[in-house]
């Protein structure tokens, strides 16, 4: 019998207290162990506390923008970071890419999306451990 993998960690960083709620309550339910964080400043100093295995960050938040997305992945190299936003257009997108982003959801975003993006960013992770 094999066996099971200690959960994920996934830090989720929204400014908005109501969007927060919802993204840990969908996550909390496939079992992740859930960080959370207000802003960027806060996920930073999470982030060197302990690097979890994935992010998934609001981009439009104080301390936030796609700068912030450079300074994670300075600190985090190899955790996957997954931004949503609510204002975005094709060249943020290219931005927040290029800053280091593995992907990259407009707001309203498809929960079901999300979930399978995840999903497959910690498992591509895991299999490279």
């Amino acid at each position: 019998m094999a066996l099971v993998d200690k959960a994920a960690t996934v830090l989720i960083v929204e400014d908005d207290r109501e969007m927060r709620s919802l993204l840990c309550d969908e996550f909390c339910g496939m079992g992740y162990q859930l960080r959370e964080a207000r802003n960027g400043d806060e996920a930073f100093l999470t982030v060197l506390q302990s690097v979890p295995d994935l992010i998934l960050t609001d981009l439009r938040m104080p301390a936030g923008g796609d700068d912030y997305i450079s300074r994670l992945r300075t600190i985090a190299p190899r955790c996957p970071i997954v931004v949503i936003t609510a204002f975005g257009d094709a060249t943020l997108k290219a931005h927040v890419v290029k800053a280091g982003a593995n992907a990259y959801f407009d707001k309203p975003v498809r929960i079901a999306d999300l979930k399978n993006c995840v999903q497959q960013l910690l498992h591509y992770e895991r299999s490279r451990s």
